[in-house]
């Protein structure tokens, strides 16, 4: 499966958050920023720069395999 997902989204701080009606913000806590990709049961965990995450989080990996196709994510962890 080739890597394709887009481009992280990075923070960027602000004093206080401008919140449209029905939108939610939270405090940016410290931690690994990781793009997964999950299809066909194979699944790529990976830092925002590209470097391979998988056998640094192996639970992560097999929490994923059960993802449907052609799902990705981006988070903290």
């Amino acid at each position: 499966m080739p890597w394709n997902l887009p481009e992280p989204m990075l923070s960027a701080p602000v004093p206080q958050p401008h919140l449209r009606p029905g939108w939610a913000a939270e405090a940016k806590w410290d931690g690994f920023r990781a793009l997964l990709s999950a299809d066909a049961g194979k699944v790529e965990l990976r830092s925002r720069r590209g470097t391979e995450m998988g056998p640094a989080f192996p639970e992560i990996v097999a929490g994923a395999a059960q993802l449907p196709d052609a799902t990705a994510l981006d988070g903290v962890m």
